[in-house]
C-alpha cells in the first residue's frame, strides 16, 4: 500500500507547515505529514520552509524596515509574533478557496495561526499517535549549522515521541549520515533532485529510502532503484493521474499537498 505523505501538512487547503495544516492532514487519513525544520537567529528550531519570512507571514507589516527577512535573522520571540495563516486566506495559493473546498469557518480559523516550533510539531504528532517526516533545511554552508541535526535529535528525545514515529530527511546527506551514526533507530530518507533542472544524483547509494523529485524520474529509474532494494517516495505529486501512474509503477510513498484526494481515510 502506497503511503500518502502530507506535504507541509494539507497545504492545499490550509496554511503550510502550521499545526492546523497538520491537523487537517491527519483528519484526511494521511499516513504521515512532512514538515520543514528551519533555524532562528538564537538557534531555536521552527517549522518553516522558506529561507525568508516574506511569502508565508506578515513579517514586513509587523516589522517594517528590517534590513533582512531571513528566518535566521529573526529571534524565536519575534517569529512567534507573526501571523502565518492569513496569507493563505489572502492569496488562495492552490485555488481551493475559490473552488469552494475550504469552509468559511476554516478560513476564519487560519488567521493569526502562528509559526510552530519543532517541539510543538513533535508533541502534536505524539498526541495524535501519528508520524512525522522532518526535513532538515540547510540554508548555510557554515559548519556551525551542524547544530540543526543535533538539536533536532535532542528535541525528539525531549518530547519522548516514539522513535518509530519520526523520519528525518534532507538534501544534506552528510547531515543524514550524522543522524544515522548518532541514532540508528530513527529512519532517514535522502532527498534527491532539489531543482527541476537537476540531474538525479544518488551519491554512494548509502540510504535505504530516497525521496525523489517526481518530475525527474521515469519508470526505468524506478526499476533501477527497486532492483537495488531501495524504497522510493516521490515529491510533489498533486495530480490524480500522475498519482495513479506512480502507484502502478510500485513507488512506496507519494508526497502531496492534496492528501484529501488520495488518503484512504478521506
Amino acid at each position: 500500500m502506497v503511503q500518502v505523505i502530507a506535504h507541509r501538512g494539507a497545504r492545499s487547503i490550509a496554511p503550510e507547515n502550521t499545526l492546523i495544516a497538520a491537523k487537517i492532514a491527519y483528519e484526511t487519513g494521511a499516513d504521515l505529514w512532512e514538515t520543514d525544520i528551519n533555524a532562528t537567529r538564537d538557534r531555536h528550531l521552527v517549522l518553516f520552509h522558506d529561507k525568508t519570512l516574506l511569502r508565508c507571514t506578515n513579517a514586513v507589516s509587523r516589522f517594517p524596515s528590517r534590513p533582512s527577512y531571513l528566518v535566521r535573522d529573526f529571534s524565536l520571540e519575534d517569529i512567534q509574533l507573526l501571523d502565518a495563516g492569513s496569507y493563505f486566506v489572502d492569496t488562495d495559493p492552490f485555488c481551493q478557496i475559490s473552488a469552494g473546498n475550504v469552509t468559511k469557518k476554516a478560513l476564519s480559523s487560519f488567521k493569526k495561526e502562528p509559526v510552530p516550533t519543532l517541539e510543538q510539531g513533535l508533541l502534536f504528532t505524539k498526541k495524535m499517535n501519528w508520524k512525522i517526516n522532518l526535513e532538515l533545511k540547510d540554508y548555510s554552508s557554515a559548519s556551525g549549522d551542524l547544530f540543526v541535526p543535533d538539536q533536532t535529535l535532542d528535541m525528539i528525545y525531549h518530547t519522548r515521541i516514539p522513535l518509530n514515529q519520526v523520519v528525518i530527511s534532507s538534501f544534506n546527506h552528510d547531515w543524514l549520515k550524522r543522524v544515522m551514526k548518532k541514532e540508528p533507530d530513527i529512519e532517514v530518507q535522502a532527498l534527491v533532485g532539489e531543482n527541476d533542472a537537476d540531474l538525479l544524483d544518488f551519491g554512494d547509494w548509502s540510504f535505504l529510502t530516497y525521496n525523489v523529485n517526481a518530475s525527474l524520474i521515469d519508470s526505468e529509474k524506478i526499476k533501477q532503484l527497486k532492483a537495488k532494494g531501495k524504497k522510493i517516495n516521490l515529491f510533489t505529486v498533486n495530480d490524480p493521474k500522475a498519482f495513479s501512474r506512480f502507484v502502478n509503477l510500485g513507488v512506496d510513498g507519494i508526497i502531496t499537498g492534496f492528501p484529501q484526494l488520495f488518503a484512504t481515510g478521506s
